[in-house]
């Protein structure tokens, strides 16, 4: 499966951002955000399954928000209240069986 994250930018902190992710197949297994610094390892952002149930970083509980519409195998990830050190990399991730299918990632700035 292939994934194409879109949505990333340059934000002042307190603003909002609405990243997407398109698969090229239907998706029925979860389907998450990760982000990544230069230098640091990949972390989780969030994750939710087909049926909706979510699951976030403590760090952006109450910020971010994830959704996904089945119909067009798309996952979405609303960001509010975006802090400097949410300044990253971002990508979409599926895991199907035992392979990790990554998005191309998608920038996010968040300037003071």
């Amino acid at each position: 499966v292939q994934l194409q994250a879109s949505g990333g930018g340059l934000v002042q902190a307190g603003g909002s951002l609405r990243l997407s992710c398109a698969a090229s197949r239907s998706i029925f297994s979860i389907m998450g955000w990760y982000r990544q610094v230069l230098g640091k390892q990949r972390e989780l952002v969030a994750t939710i399954t087909h049926l909706g149930s979510t699951n976030y970083a403590d760090s952006v509980k109450g910020r971010f928000t994830i959704s996904r519409t089945n119909a067009k195998n798309a996952v979405y990830l609303q960001m509010n209240s975006l802090k400097p050190e949410d300044t990253a990399v971002y990508y979409c991730n599926t895991r199907i069986m035992t392979t990790d299918n990554w998005g191309q990632g998608t920038q996010v700035t968040v300037s003071s």
